[in-house]
């Protein structure tokens, strides 16, 4: 089949890998993009996991918790340009939501929009601000916890990423060095139990197939794979994660017998779509 500049883009942009690496993994999975992905890390072009898109969304990921801990919400609001998301109306307007989800505990998007602030719906709040503003303004999303122990809030380069932990207890020191790990390190689970058992699979298919790749023998294929899969979880597991602020430490070390219950991580834009660019012409040569 023919493979689109646009799917070259974005393989590239997921694996890091060339151009014509991608465009070669792309062919030869008749351009199934996870499969590519795979393929691209099989043959060790790619070495990680994944690497997170670049998402050309704005906006900002807002935090709010009460004063005892007790109640913490972490919510998304986008809007066009990132001029905009600076604008102090539209961060008085992320700061007020996220109060307000705190104090209502909506049930949904839809609950929330339909919700009132000092008399008006928080639409049409949104939509007072898409007028004054100049730019498209919308809730994507909000996460809210209670605790019966304590939670935490981590915000990183002024919205660009949020994070809210639920931890059994600890110090505020603890709870902001835990939040700023799940912020850095993206882990996808608390613990090992967490990890989806069909992720645990498909890692070890990858390994499997890796370890050939390199020639590996048979006889001991087993064993780098069971390895492989311990150093993954290493990686994507909070409690076995190597601390940010201290190398010689877990995650696991520095929560000292108390548990993280919960967390939650926003990377603003995730998932949304980019708008479409004109690619061919940086790889029209190449794609001949």
């Amino acid at each position: 089949m023919a493979i689109k500049a646009s799917q070259v883009k974005e393989l590239r942009e997921k694996t890091g890998a060339g151009m014509m690496d991608c465009k070669k993994a792309l062919t030869a999975t008749d351009g199934d993009m996870q499969a590519a992905i795979d393929w691209l890390r099989e043959k060790g072009i790619s070495k990680a996991a994944k690497k997170a898109s670049r998402i050309a969304a704005e906006g900002a990921v807002g935090a709010y918790v009460s004063e005892d801990g007790k109640v913490g919400v972490l919510v998304e609001i986008n809007c066009e340009t990132d001029f905009a998301a600076g604008n102090e109306q539209f961060r008085a307007l992320v700061e007020k939501v996220a109060k307000h989800i705190a104090a209502t505990n909506p049930a949904d998007l839809a609950a929330l929009n339909a919700s009132e602030i000092d008399g008006k719906t928080v639409e049409a709040l949104v939509t007072e601000a898409t007028a004054t503003i100049g730019e498209k303004i919308s809730l994507r999303r909000f996460t809210r916890f209670e605790s019966a122990g304590k939670l935490a809030s981590y915000i990183h380069m002024g919205g660009k990423i949020g994070v809210l932990v639920n931890l059994t207890g600890g110090s505020d020191e603890l709870g902001k060095d835990v939040a700023m790990q799940v912020a850095a390190a993206n882990p996808i689970s608390i613990d090992e139990s967490g990890v989806p058992a069909d992720v645990v699979e498909h890692e070890k298919e990858v390994a499997r197939k890796q370890a050939e790749e390199e020639g590996k023998p048979a006889k001991i294929i087993d064993r780098i794979v069971e390895g492989r899969i311990k150093k993954y979880y290493k990686e994507v597991c909070l409690d076995q994660q190597i601390f940010v602020k201290d190398s010689e430490k877990t995650i696991s070390d520095i929560l000292g017998g108390e548990k993280v219950t919960e967390f939650v991580r926003y990377q603003l834009g995730e998932g949304i779509e980019k708008k479409q660019e004109d690619f061919a012409a940086e790889v029209k040569a190449q794609m001949q």
